[in-house]
C-alpha cells in the first residue's frame, strides 16, 4: 500500500499553493499581502530546494532561494515596517 499522506507531498502541495497565492496577490496590485504569502512559502522553498541540492547536486536552487527569502523579507520590512 503507497502511502500519498508523506512529508514530501505535504511539502510541494504547500509550495504549489502558497507561491501560487503571492504571484496572484502581488499580479493584483497587492504587493504588501504577496510578500508575506511568499515569505510563508519560502519555507516550502527550502525544504524542496535542500533536497534537490542533496539527492541531485543542486545547490544553485538552494541559493536562490536563500536569496528571494532577502528579497521578500525586505519586501515585508518596506510594505509592513518602514
Amino acid at each position: 500500500m503507497k502511502k500519498y499522506c508523506t512529508l514530501n507531498n505535504v511539502m510541494q502541495i504547500g509550495l504549489l499553493i502558497f507561491t501560487g497565492i503571492g504571484f496572484l496577490l502581488m499580479s493584483m496590485k497587492l504587493p504588501q499581502y504577496g510578500v508575506i504569502v511568499s515569505l510563508f512559502a519560502q519555507i516550502f522553498w527550502f525544504y524542496a530546494s535542500y533536497k534537490a541540492w542533496k539527492e541531485a547536486g543542486q545547490i544553485s536552487i538552494f541559493i536562490n532561494t536563500f536569496a528571494l527569502t532577502v528579497v521578500f523579507a525586505y519586501g515585508v520590512l518596506n510594505y509592513w515596517v518602514l
